[in-house]
């Protein structure tokens, strides 16, 4: 293939527009306190901005040391319903959960995934993994999953990791508004609670 061909080539695939999907993520975060729509916006976003077939997000619970679907978009019913997605048994979380991004070639073959079969009916090959941090502790991952065999670029790892970035922000503000207006609660209850006696 000569060099013109290559750069033809190149300018036929269609380009990721990282720059407008943060914004807009930064934008959805700034503008709502609910949760759901957030997340749900943000990995809406990465699907179409990278291109994937799908991208999901997942909290850890440390009680149970599962991982729990926050969001997800371009995962089938059934992929999701496959079992629960234990820490001790998913090596590539628990690898992500230490504070590093992780990538998968072929989820089908790799020995750290851990429903291999699910994802090949699912029609997965590579997937990429970031961590979801929060004042330097890991909360949760975030993924994104090709139905191709895909080498994620340094832009892509970056771009996915700043989207987590945003998104753990968002949980992060939700807990916080949370916390404050049950305070403010429990306050005004016991404030009028002693006025009325």
């Amino acid at each position: 293939m000569t060099h013109d061909s290559a750069t033809q080539s190149q300018k036929e695939l269609p380009q990721r527009d990282y720059y407008q999907a943060l914004y807009q993520a930064a934008l959805t975060i700034s503008s709502s306190l609910e949760l759901d729509q957030v997340l749900q916006s943000v990995v809406t976003s990465t699907t179409k901005a990278m291109q994937v077939k799908a991208c999901l997000l997942r909290l850890l619970d440390p009680t149970s040391g599962q991982l729990r679907l926050s969001a997800v978009h371009g995962l089938s019913s059934e992929y999701l319903a496959k079992g629960p997605v234990n820490v001790v048994h998913s090596l590539i979380d628990s690898e992500a959960l230490k504070g590093s991004p992780v990538y998968v070639a072929d989820v089908r073959t790799d020995p750290r995934f851990q429903y291999k079969e699910a994802a090949r009916h699912e029609g997965l090959v590579s997937v990429l993994c970031v961590p979801l941090e929060v004042r330097g502790e890991c909360i949760g991952v975030m993924r994104v999953y090709t139905t191709t065999p895909t080498d994620f670029t340094e832009d892509d790892i970056q771009f996915l990791s700043v989207l987590a970035s945003l998104a753990a922000l968002a949980i992060e503000n939700a807990r916080l508004y949370e916390s404050i207006r049950s305070s403010y609660d429990g306050v005004m209850s016991a404030f009028w609670g002693t006025i009325n006696e």
